[in-house]
């Protein structure tokens, strides 16, 4: 059976996902096998696995890191918001239906065997599972039937590293607020404090730790700096979206209030030369190079907020001139009609932006199959792609069909209409070549130079922050404590 450790945090976005995917790297360095774990995902970010199951992003990052193919295993149950309310509930890469809160908040108990099933299926794999929490262990309202923090933490006897974020302010009160408000049993398992995303010197920080372990009585195991890294965070606590600074080429992003997946964008930022912002109105959408159409968790709703909001109509002009590329959701949405026969989403039908020669019916079963091929004829700007090879997945509700030019051997692997593109892979940007053409085919468009000299094949780009974040934990955590920790661990 494996050893296993678990980071949970103080709050959400406390980096819990990166110092269990820089764990899981360091352990598969010091050669054992190596995996994460975390048993209920809340995310709109999804990833398809070669076997069509369907699992949180922040699981295939952290496997990515351990240098392992991802398992649905990893991430038996996948919560996908809906609404403000409710969520499309997913176990074991599977749909069950969607649920409000408080009937998922009854539900949830009835999981527990299937997270057993999966993390006895992991660990017959593997030397040490790294799992990751979910939020604060210490949020009274959810402690009842606890699948995630220290019920998982009990479920399976882990030892707990607690993480806090020094970044956002009060960290000690953090840590030590969340210490207090844990039963004993509980506190037990902590068994070692995080202070994480430091700035500035170490020594200032030497009185707080003192105290912090003279009345939390838990010693603190590291204090880990901020570090500047491309990898996948927290969806609904990305710093991503924030960002609005322009660069010689600008890639605008429309961030609709239900967006997934918007992963897809990641690559383009390795370029000094090229912006992604994320866009949520007509002013801050400007005049940009590139406009791209997210996925979306309720495509109709999104397409309504567009057009209430003046997007749809400045995206229709730009359209003229500027490259419109959309991805799943925001492929649908660049058609003609969406139906909505069975009311998978609102009922009924919607008008479509009009700008694609297809339309869509939205289906109860969702496709799920992962996908290699080579784009062939296609059209206008993006035709300096034909001949590249594509891999990604798809994952959608919907059946796309129509008149356009298909590109590539696999229908809905993209269609192009004048300066408008559409297709269902998520990853299409991410093999090697396909960013550093666009960027290149954008920056010829608008007479400047552009180096994409410097980009890498985003697997070997992706790699050098995976042993950046590594060597980054290996000289700010206490490493020889943690391994102590593992060898105390006995599987009950």
């Amino acid at each position: 059976m494996a050893k296993v450790i678990m980071i949970q945090g103080t709050m959400s976005g406390a980096g819990k996902s990166l110092l269990c995917a820089g764990l899981c790297r360091i352990f598969a360095e010091d050669g054992y096998r190596t995996a994460p774990f975390k048993s209920q995902n809340m995310a709109l970010n999804s990833y398809i696995t070669k076997e069509g199951l369907e699992m949180g992003r922040a699981q295939v990052m952290q496997a990515e890191a351990a240098g392992i193919e991802p398992l649905v295993c990893m991430n038996p149950i996948l919560l996908k918001p809906t609404t403000d309310v409710g969520s499309q509930v997913i176990v074991n890469g599977e749909i069950v239906g969607n649920m409000s809160a408080k009937e998922y908040f009854s539900y949830k108990k009835e999981l527990v065997p299937q997270i057993k099933e999966a993390f006895l299926k992991l660990s017959g794999m593997t030397d040490i599972i790294v799992i990751e929490g979910a939020g604060s262990p210490a949020e009274i309202n959810l402690k009842e039937n606890d699948i995630v923090n220290m019920g998982m933490a009990k479920m399976v006897d882990a030892p707990v590293l607690l993480t806090g974020d020094i970044d956002r302010g009060g960290v000690f009160a953090q840590l030590l607020g969340t210490l207090m408000l844990l039963e004993k049993e509980e506190k037990d398992r902590v068994k070692g404090l995080i202070i994480n995303k430091f700035r500035g010197d170490k020594s200032i920080l030497d009185p707080g730790i003192c105290m912090l372990e003279e009345k939390g009585q838990v010693p603190v195991a590291g204090v880990v700096p901020y570090m500047n890294l491309s990898l996948e965070d927290e969806d609904s606590l990305t710093s991503r979206f924030d960002k609005k600074a322009w660069g010689k080429i600008d890639l605008a992003v429309i961030h609709c209030p239900r967006i997934s997946n918007f992963t897809d964008f990641d690559v383009f930022e390795q370029s000094e030369d090229v912006s992604v912002r994320y866009v949520t109105s007509v002013e801050e959408l400007g005049e940009p190079d590139m406009i791209f159409l997210p996925g979306s968790k309720n495509t109709m709703g999104d397409l309504k907020w567009m057009r209430q909001n003046g997007l749809e109509t400045a995206i229709k002009r730009k359209a003229e001139r500027t490259v419109v590329f959309g991805i799943c959701g925001g492929y649908q949405m660049l058609g003609e009609i969406i139906r909505d026969p069975y009311g998978v989403e609102e009922g009924g039908m919607l008008r479509g932006m009009e700008l694609l020669p297809v339309e869509t019916i939205l289906k109860s079963e969702k496709t799920r199959t992962q996908v290699k091929s080579r784009i062939e004829n296609m059209e206008g700007p993006l035709a300096v792609l034909n001949g590249k090879v594509v891999a990604g997945y798809e994952i959608h509700m919907g059946d796309t069909k129509g008149c356009g030019k298909i590109a590539g051997q696999k229908p809905g692997l993209c269609i192009s209409k004048g300066n408008v593109y559409g297709s269902y892979v998520h990853g299409i940007f991410d093999e090697d070549g396909i960013a550093p053409g666009i960027i290149s085919m954008l920056a010829k468009r608008k007479g400047i130079s552009c180096d994409t000299g410097t980009m890498l094949d985003y697997k070997d780009y992706k790699e050098t922050q995976y042993r950046k974040l590594a060597d980054t934990l290996k000289e700010y955590l206490d490493m020889e404590y943690i391994y102590q920790i593992l060898r105390e661990v006995h599987i009950s």
